[in-house]
């Protein structure tokens, strides 16, 4: 692809995140994509990828992304965000905690014939979990 079909593809994934739409975000991996997060583990296909989605949107309804960056170099797609919400739809079991989080979130993507084929994403999972309240930690 070029640089500027990376481009359209991930605003289009933008729009499609501000949607909380879980299918949309799935349909450009590949069928057989993998997919690494601290919440969700190492997850192959485009069903699985869609139904962490879903649970995603879910927990946290009101959640909202703002790009910081995108980087592109030839098939490597690195896309900067900090995400914002509230947990109000219960988070991995547990009930809903009613507390907002912002974190920021480094996305790596490898893009091949279209099609994202594989996705690592990195962030701060304990720290989410302090502000969520469900993980206390000591003063330093």
């Amino acid at each position: 692809m070029t640089r500027e079909e990376l481009i359209a593809m991930f605003d289009r994934r933008r729009a499609a995140m501000a949607d909380h739409d879980a299918r949309a975000l799935a349909a450009d991996h590949a069928e057989e994509s993998v997919l690494e997060s601290p919440m969700a583990g190492t997850v192959r296909g485009r069903d699985v990828i869609e139904q962490v989605g879903r649970a995603f949107f879910a927990a946290f309804p009101d959640i909202t992304s703002e790009r910081d960056a995108l980087i592109i170099d030839g098939d490597r797609v690195v896309e900067v965000e900090t995400l914002r919400g509230t947990d109000t739809g219960g988070f991995m079991g547990m009930p809903p905690t009613q507390k907002a989080f912002a974190f920021p979130l480094v996305r790596l993507y490898t893009v091949r014939d279209g099609e994202i084929v594989h996705e690592r994403r990195i962030y701060d999972f304990t720290g989410l979990l302090i502000q969520l309240g469900m993980l206390k930690a000591k003063p330093a």
